[in-house]
């Protein structure tokens, strides 16, 4: 499922967009909101498709090279164990991957060369010319480790990234959290299975719920959170603290008054780790300052009422 912290990210990008363009549509701010968290979630099913077409990329390969007139030994019988891998071709046979990337129009027909240059980077790496070497032994296991260091792969592929962007503006900055979603998807994965079984978009329906509401509250609340928020920063030269410090300072004010049962310190938490990528490199440890006299006075207010597992 698509992570808490993914889901955050996609509500401060959708809040900074609001509030930067001076929108005036809260509505029509929260749909594109939830389309970007719905193309997080097609990009899951679009990496899923990829290494099925690294392996017709390779199995056309070998045929140009059997067609050849002079054609050598090594190319007339060649090394087919990545082709032959049996977890991508379930993963291949899957019908929730073939049914998504049908309704969704995903794919890499258009990429040809990526498609190319990714197979090129696979098979210069160690981990691809071990497998290939190993040319007669064949178990799920290892056809599933091979898996998952080409998702690993795909972590440092700058021509990747570049088609992602190009694709969809909403698919930026997604990379690595889906790719540690298929990682875990993969873990799953049993030679039993006929078909992978895909995660769900969400671990329950309260997540839809919860980035609605912290977008909604955040943007309902800004103003006010501000002016408190000030209390607290007051001694700071106020053009070294930048518009996103102040975001999230009031998105996790709205999680900490508004969602009961997330612990207080799994909202710092998370916060303080986003603003380490998503701000300057300061503003981690200027939030953590400010949110612990934020959290210290909401207490002392009343206004921050854990239940459950969310207590303090």
């Amino acid at each position: 499922m698509l992570s808490r912290r993914l889901l955050r990210i996609k509500v401060a990008k959708a809040l900074f967009a609001h509030l930067k363009s001076e929108a005036d549509n809260m509505i029509a701010s929260e749909k594109a909101l939830m389309l970007s968290v719905d193309k997080a979630y097609d990009l899951y099913f679009q990496l899923l498709a990829l290494p099925a077409e690294l392996v017709r990329y390779a199995a056309e390969r070998h045929e140009i090279a059997r067609s050849k007139k002079l054609a050598t030994y090594e190319e007339q019988h060649p090394n087919t164990k990545f082709i032959e891998n049996r977890v991508i071709r379930v993963i291949g046979n899957t019908d929730a991957i073939n049914d998504r990337l049908a309704s969704r129009k995903l794919g890499w027909a258009k990429y040809p060369d990526l498609i190319q240059t990714l197979y090129q980077q696979l098979a210069e790496t160690d981990f691809f010319k071990s497998y290939m070497a190993r040319r007669d032994e064949r178990s799920f296991e290892e056809d599933r480790k091979l898996v998952e260091q080409l998702f690993l792969m795909l972590d440092d592929a700058p021509a990747l990234e570049d088609a992602l962007e190009e694709s969809s503006i909403y698919w930026s900055g997604d990379l690595p959290f889906i790719l540690l979603m298929l990682q875990r998807t993969l873990s799953n994965m049993r030679i039993s299975h006929r078909e992978l079984r895909v995660a769900e978009q969400f671990k329950s329906e309260e997540d839809p719920a919860f980035v609605r509401t912290l977008f909604e509250k955040s943007l309902l609340h800004f103003d006010e959170y501000q002016h408190y928020i000030e209390r607290y920063t007051a001694n700071w030269d106020v053009e070294r603290i930048v518009f996103m410090d102040n975001l999230i300072l009031g998105m996790a004010m709205t999680e900490f008054i508004e969602f009961p049962s997330i612990p207080v310190k799994v909202t710092m938490d998370e916060w303080i780790e986003i603003a380490k990528y998503y701000s300057t490199p300061g503003s981690s440890t200027f939030i953590n300052g400010v949110l612990d006299k934020v959290v210290a006075s909401l207490t002392e207010e009343g206004r921050i009422r854990k239940t459950g597992r969310g207590l303090i």
